[in-house]
């Protein structure tokens, strides 16, 4: 096999081309001179999002420095899934599952969205974007999803750009079960509750809004963002 492939791989915002030198992050250059124990001349593997992914070697590496220059590339920039994920935030080990379980299902956003019986008033962004990062690498995806600021419901579908479905997952309701979507989409997963009645009225006065069904059984808020992400994509082989 070749070495390339199964070497470390890591998120860069620089730009990738044949030849360049890429500084990493003391973070990055810790994990692999220290924690991995790799050399000068051992294989990285690099991707940004917009560059495809690029194999190079390490030229430098110290204790929080690490230089990388690349050689080829392994993979063009090909194009994901147009999937957003809106959740109400949660306690802190259920919102970091759904980070990292998001990104391995290709959701291209992450919209915490806060409503009348959300759990956690505050959310890390920087957190849920390093364990995004993560969990991109670990998954072999070309980009990572981008992390929203919080946001109210009204507020949210007040600035909704009206050609994006927006899924919403509705518990003990006759609405139909969640199916593929054609086009820009994204789901909505309420909070441990529930949405309040005055939330679903408001949901149902837009035209872009599609409530749906996860099945009979009443999922806890973080399995349901897994399982309609899922769902969704399916039908595309996403």
């Amino acid at each position: 096999m070749d070495a390339s492939i199964t070497s470390p791989r890591l998120f860069v915002p620089a730009s990738l081309a044949a030849g360049a030198a890429i500084a990493v992050t003391p973070a990055q250059a810790h994990h692999l001179g220290t924690v991995l124990r790799r050399a000068v001349g051992d294989p990285v593997r690099l991707f940004n999002g917009s560059d495809g992914e690029w194999a190079g070697r390490i030229a430098m590496v110290r204790r929080d420095r690490c230089e990388v220059v690349l050689e080829t590339q392994l993979r063009p920039q090909a194009p994901e899934p147009d999937l957003w994920l809106a959740f109400a935030p949660l306690k802190r080990d259920a919102i970091d599952l759904v980070a990292e379980k998001a990104t391995e299902l290709g959701a291209a956003a992450l919209l915490p969205v806060l409503t009348e019986r959300t759990v956690a008033s505050r959310v890390n962004t920087e957190r849920l974007a390093a364990i995004a990062t993560e969990a991109a690498a670990q998954c072999e995806r070309l980009s990572v999803p981008r992390i929203e600021a919080p946001v109210r419901l009204p507020a949210l579908l007040a600035s909704w750009p009206g050609t994006r479905a927006l899924v919403v997952a509705v518990e003990r309701s006759t609405a139909p079960r969640i199916h593929g979507c054609p086009g820009p989409a994204a789901l909505l997963v309420g909070p441990e509750g529930g949405f309040t009645g005055a939330e679903l009225d408001l949901l149902a006065r837009h035209a872009f809004v599609q409530p749906v069904s996860l099945g009979p059984r009443i999922l806890r808020a973080e399995t349901a963002a897994i399982v309609g992400l899922a769902l969704l994509q399916a039908p595309a082989g996403g």
